[in-house]
């Protein structure tokens, strides 16, 4: 497909989604300022897709940035996707309603334009987001994922959301819900960590045969977070391979490393607070790849994953113990 910065993908469903988003996501140490303050300028750039969470402790300065740039005639609320996420501990059914609307109220928007499950290890029904016991283990609780989806159904059906969807699946948990009985919407997405160190290329085949979209997080190699992610583990936007094609290009590795996911059909969410570098990863419209630069950054596929959760290895609906 061609591709230009208006670039959408159709859902399923119907709805479009931009192909390129900005991810909202930063460590507990930066304050939830800089994402209001990244969200505003990713609107003035041309972002159309804004992707947060509750888990992120930012919707409500996420939807502070959208509403400001409604008021001020940049964009009109349906000129903007907005992507939320439900929370492990609100997975039994009577609890995926208040978590939405919740975020509703924080973000002050009528409506989310895609809803997904954050990830599918479920922790304990609650108001603390990581609920731990007198050890200092994770508590664990187990519903049935397909509950939770039906309730997402009634979301959508309420009009509350657009879109309905997943995030962190392995190809047996989607099929797991793709093939429930009564289903009446298929996820039109599964939001997993993608980049040219993890290119996912057997779930994007599975993905696509379902006409799922895979949406990429992590593209740019992670927030590097201390608390989750291995600091010595290779630094993504250093590889030669990248360097390489960006110089042959004249573009930078974080373009090529979202390029080479974009022409492979792959939503592209990157995150950066430094307005420069937001409106420099936009750019990625203006570099084209070709054909053997494509089969360059395949080679450099290593099955890399830097967000693998390893704290919740133990739980049953771990999803990276599967290939896929």
């Amino acid at each position: 497909m061609a591709l230009h910065k208006d670039s959408c993908i159709e859902l399923n469903d119907g709805h479009k989604m931009p192909v390129l988003g900005f991810g909202t996501y930063a460590p507990q140490k930066f304050p939830k300022s800089l994402a209001e303050e990244g969200t505003k300028v990713a609107i003035d750039v041309g972002y159309r897709h804004i992707d947060s969470a509750f888990f992120y402790g930012n919707e409500v300065e996420v939807g502070r940035a959208i509403r400001a740039k409604i008021a001020d005639g940049t964009v009109k609320r349906e000129d903007v996707f907005y992507t939320g996420k439900l929370w492990s501990t609100f997975h039994t059914p009577e609890r995926v309603r208040p978590a939405l609307e919740k975020s509703l109220n924080d973000l002050q928007l009528d409506y989310m334009d895609l809803f997904i499950i954050h990830i599918p290890v479920e922790l304990k029904p609650g108001d603390d987001p990581l609920p731990l016991d007198e050890n200092g283990k994770f508590i664990y609780h187990n519903t049935d994922i397909r509950d939770t989806w039906k309730a997402l159904e009634k979301c959508k059906d309420a009009g509350l959301v657009r879109s309905i969807g997943v995030s962190n699946f392995n190809h047996k948990q989607l099929e797991l819900i793709l093939n429930m009985p009564g289903l009446k919407y298929k996820p039109v997405c599964n939001q997993v960590e993608c980049h040219v160190y993890l290119n996912q290329s057997k779930l994007l085949e599975f993905c696509k045969s379902k006409d799922i979209v895979l949406v990429a997080f992590g593209v740019l190699g992670s927030s590097r977070d201390e608390s989750w992610i291995d600091p010595n583990l290779p630094v993504l936007l250093e590889d030669p391979v990248l360097n390489a094609i960006a110089k042959k290009h004249n573009c930078t590795p974080a373009q090529v490393a979202m390029r080479y996911l974009l022409q492979r059909g792959v939503v592209v969410l990157v995150k950066s607070f430094t307005p420069a570098r937001i409106q420099q990863n936009f750019q990625v419209f203006n570099v084209h790849l070709d054909a053997e630069d494509m089969r360059n950054v395949d080679g450099i596929n290593r099955n890399l994953r830097y967000d693998y959760a390893p704290m919740w290895s133990d739980h049953p609906k771990y999803p990276f113990h599967e290939e896929y």
